[in-house]
């Protein structure tokens, strides 16, 4: 089964809506094409990609589509629209229409709001992303993954799933209230989890060991089949190469059988994305 990396990015700094990518976050501030990427596909395997969202507008999802219309080994996108516009329902339908977008991602760790994914005004558009089978992408921080759990609850036919393993805190304290957030968020049969950004959000050098009882949690919570393997790119550069990544991964899973480790690989991404073709060579 093709392997498929389910979360990365590409930008280009002076379209200017990257309001979090300052000089402030050294070697991102840069421009990420996918060219760059492609090498690292080729070496590790990797034969598909979703390409996910860094700007909150719908001009960035726009580029996001051409980009993917131009590499055809990058087999969705999870783009973005205002959720709580008054037209939201009617906006969704429209992006769910184009070739290529399999899910949409509100930026939910930035709002004010941390709830603001459960207020009446998101709830429409939310209900068109159920109606079109897109999936919902959750990028939250840990103490937001309660809110999760509600969401799902609240939309049982929604496809949810967690960025970034739910961001966990490496502290013991922290990754104790990690574990209660991730628990009650995989209660909801209709929530997955992604195996991606962990590198940065875990201690410099941190390897199999430190990342080992996470997944533990995850299998646990989720089983193999709800959990997503992605990298990140280029975010991941902060903390390690996507060789090393794709190693550390390898480690973690090779206690699971093949047909389990494939699920993660890629065969989750293809069923929960809905793709159509990722045989891209």
């Amino acid at each position: 089964m093709t392997r498929i990396d389910a979360h990365h990015h590409v930008w280009r700094l002076a379209r200017g809506d990257y309001g979090w990518l300052t000089p402030a976050m050294g070697v991102l501030h840069q421009d990420f094409e996918p060219e760059a990427l492609r090498p690292q596909l080729l070496a590790g395997g990797v034969g598909a990609t979703i390409l996910v969202q860094a700007a909150p507008t719908e001009a960035e999802t726009e580029f996001l589509l051409a980009t993917a219309q131009a590499h055809p080994w990058i087999a969705g996108v999870v783009g973005w629209t205002d959720l709580s516009a008054p037209d939201a329902a009617a906006r969704v339908v429209g992006l769910s229409r184009r070739p290529g977008l399999v899910g949409l991602r509100p930026m939910l760790q930035d709002l004010e709001d941390p709830a603001w994914i459960l207020g009446p005004a998101v709830a429409p558009g939310l209900e068109a992303m159920t109606r079109q089978g897109l999936v919902l992408d959750a990028l939250v921080r840990d103490d937001q993954l309660g809110v999760v759990a509600e969401l799902a609850q609240r939309h049982p036919r929604l496809t949810i799933i967690l960025d970034h393993a739910g961001k966990p805190t490496f502290t013991p304290a922290g990754l104790r209230a990690w574990e209660a957030g991730i628990r009650a968020a995989a209660a909801a049969p209709n929530a997955s989890v992604k195996l991606s950004g962990l590198l940065t959000q875990a201690p410099p050098g941190a390897g199999v060991s430190v990342l080992r009882p996470v997944l533990s949690v995850l299998l646990d919570a989720f089983g193999a089949e709800r959990i997503v393997w992605g990298s990140d790119w280029p975010v991941l550069t902060l903390a390690g190469g996507y060789a090393a990544w794709l190693d550390i991964t390898s480690s973690l899973l090779a206690p699971l059988d093949e047909t389990r480790r494939a699920a993660i690989m890629g065969g989750n991404a293809a069923r929960l994305y809905g793709l159509k073709d990722h045989d891209h060579d």
